[in-house]
């Protein structure tokens, strides 16, 4: 894979042979991004766990204290009282059967997460097929499938982020923006690792955090010590 310039040149002050510290892996992170926007920054988190058993997968959510930067467009599906509330606190987008329609016929994606009151799941499950790819099908382990629609929404516009595995078992998730600084993305990584941790499964075996990574959108991995991140 070719890479450009600015990549190449931020690749100088990254050591590939280090496991940095927490601290100095963003300090590290801020300074390798040079692109013109406010670059995403990203945890990717590597687990000893076998994904494809139900008793072995790692999922869940957590609020970082910082937010992740970012406006997130919130679709609720809800009707009558609950419709009204998900309205009054803020949702971006409020329906049923018709925003169903909507993302069925108009391949129509202009949101981020999807909340919906356990009654709804019935309409939403024939999403599944369309919804659970994108990882956007509501959960209940995620906080997204519950009647507390106002607690949820408030959740998910402060900074609540959701964690999985993918087919590698590595979880990827952002924890802010390079213009956050070290001290918030440090707070916020913490926040996302502490909530992976407890989140063990308990038929896991042997060494659980395989490895640690932190990166820019544009910039190269920063990898980290194992056991200065568990400090």
């Amino acid at each position: 894979m070719k890479r450009g310039k600015k990549y190449l040149e931020s690749l100088k002050i990254v050591d590939r042979t280090v496991l940095y510290g927490p601290t100095e892996a963003m300090e590290l992170v801020k300074k390798a991004a040079r692109a013109k926007f406010d670059e995403t920054v990203e945890a990717h988190i590597k687990l000893g766990v076998d994904s494809r058993h139900a008793d072995l997968q790692v999922r869940g959510a957590v609020v970082l204290p910082h937010g992740t930067g970012k406006i997130v467009r919130v679709l609720v599906f809800a009707k009558g009282e609950k419709a009204t509330e998900a309205q009054q606190a803020g949702a971006d987008y409020v329906g049923a059967d018709d925003l169903v329609q909507k993302i069925q016929k108009e391949n129509w994606f202009e949101f981020d997460v999807v909340v919906a009151t356990p009654d709804m799941m019935g309409v939403v499950g024939r999403l599944g097929r369309i919804l659970g790819p994108k990882g956007l099908m509501p959960n209940p382990k995620a906080g997204t499938v519950t009647m507390d629609v106002t607690k949820a929404i408030a959740e998910i516009k402060a900074g609540k982020i959701e964690y999985r595995l993918d087919k590698t078992n590595i979880i990827h998730c952002p924890i802010g923006k390079v213009s956050f600084g070290t001290e918030k993305l440090r707070d916020n990584f913490h926040t996302l690792l502490d909530a992976v941790v407890k989140a063990k499964p308990s038929a896991a075996k042997g060494l659980y955090l395989r490895s640690v990574t932190v990166a820019s959108t544009m910039g190269p991995g920063v990898k980290m010590n194992q056991v200065k991140v568990l400090d």
